[in-house]
């Protein structure tokens, strides 16, 4: 078969206005935001008195072993409850290649937030009036982070009392939904993510939802997804709920129930990073 000139210049002409095309065309789509929330049990591994838990720690080994298995699951935003000392959670930062917030705890048990977005603002327990010594005894602290131009992200690291007794924990609630207000009433996008020590069906989950949270596992999750123990999950207690535009744009909320965050119940040397399970939320791009 043959063609005519003007045939062979019109298919050239074609074949190099699609490759410009391609050439000024953003070849990667948007990235969807990837957050975790995880009680990392002071990086001593679960259960800890084993001796190969002992070894890893003893062999400087945890935060490498943290960092590796958390970046199987490319995440954007992290939270840590039960933080180790700080050393360790920045050392896990820059192998990730993250930011790092220190939130100080009221007691013991203080938290962290990474982020592989700038973190322009952060404040410990922003409740007014100041904290009161019952209340935080673990961490709250509030960040934000510059996701985009377009829509700075408001994020609320929290690790609430973990008693039966839901007093303490109502009244944490309570001063954190108080400072909230006018962010949730603004309509920005808000995470809040960590270990509520509650169960969804509960007067403290009830709270937030009330105020405009959105469980990002009961909108798109299956079964009962419980987030501890890392050996036989029975309780959902960690979370990633949000509120605002992102809270249209939630694709996938789900415990990690896999590897080196498991335990092998068949092993008996075996020992899991902690007692919890990271809880995965993962949110389309705008």
């Amino acid at each position: 078969m043959t063609i005519s000139r003007r045939q062979f210049c019109g298919a050239l002409g074609a074949g190099l206005a699609m490759s410009n095309a391609d050439l000024f065309a953003d070849p990667t789509p948007p990235k969807p935001l990837r957050v975790i929330a995880y009680n990392i049990y002071r990086l001593v591994g679960w259960p800890n008195q084993r001796s190969s838990a002992k070894e890893a720690v003893a062999k400087g080994q945890m935060a490498k072993r943290l960092a590796m298995e958390l970046a199987l699951h490319d995440p954007d935003i992290i939270n840590f409850s039960e933080s180790p000392a700080v050393e360790l959670t920045e050392e896990v930062a820059e192998l990730l290649g993250m930011n790092h917030v220190r939130f100080p705890s009221g007691g013991n048990w203080p938290g962290t937030l990474l982020s592989k977005f700038e973190i322009t603002e952060s404040k410990n327990a922003p409740m007014q009036g100041g904290r009161p010594k019952e209340l935080f005894t673990r961490h709250w602290g509030q960040a934000t982070v510059n996701v985009s131009d377009d829509e700075p992200l408001i994020v609320h690291s929290a690790h609430l009392f973990p008693t039966a007794d839901p007093t303490v924990r109502l009244r944490e609630i309570r001063a954190m939904i108080e400072s909230m207000k006018p962010d949730l009433d603004a309509g920005r996008s808000m995470l809040l993510i960590g270990d509520l020590n509650h169960g969804p069906d509960t007067d403290e989950y009830k709270l937030w939802m009330d105020a405009g949270w959105v469980d990002t596992f009961t909108q798109v999750g299956q079964g009962e997804g419980p987030t501890i123990k890392s050996d036989i999950p029975k309780w959902r207690i960690d979370y990633v709920l949000a509120a605002g535009p992102i809270a249209d744009r939630i694709v996938e909320s789900r415990p990690l129930f896999e590897g080196a965050f498991r335990l092998n119940i068949n092993d008996e040397t075996s020992f899991a990073l902690s007692d919890h399970l990271p809880q995965l939320a993962v949110f389309e791009s705008q």
